[in-house]
């Protein structure tokens, strides 16, 4: 009922740093490419860290 004090899951974090990397990498494509790739690379990172947990 109340989602309030329900803790998140170490799936559902790392899903949300996963979000929050993609946008960032996308932002920066349009000014730093080189920092958008990195970006990139560490949200693929988190993405197998949370293939690997499923």
């Amino acid at each position: 009922m109340f989602k309030l004090f329900k803790k998140k899951s170490a799936s559902e974090k790392l899903h949300k740093q996963y979000e929050l990397l993609m946008a960032e990498s996308h932002r920066l494509s349009k000014t730093n490419r080189a920092e958008s790739d990195k970006k990139y690379a560490e949200a693929q990172a988190l993405l197998q860290q949370i293939e690997q947990l499923e």
